[in-house]
């Protein structure tokens, strides 16, 4: 049960990341590095998740 509620406080993070990536790229002017911190980080999410469920 602990890796269910990681892998889904883990999702939901990575939605949040989306969502916020959305929003910088629909600035007028968007900042070019935060969004690639934020895309890496998604990332990260993403390999994390996908670790957890193969080993799950």
């Amino acid at each position: 049960m602990h890796v269910e509620a990681h892998l889904t406080a883990l999702s939901e993070k990575h939605s949040k990341l989306d969502e916020i990536i959305l929003k910088e790229e629909h600035r007028p002017s968007p900042d070019s590095v935060v969004l690639h911190d934020l895309k890496r980080e998604k990332l990260k999410l993403k390999d994390e998740i996908e670790r957890y469920k193969r080993t799950g």
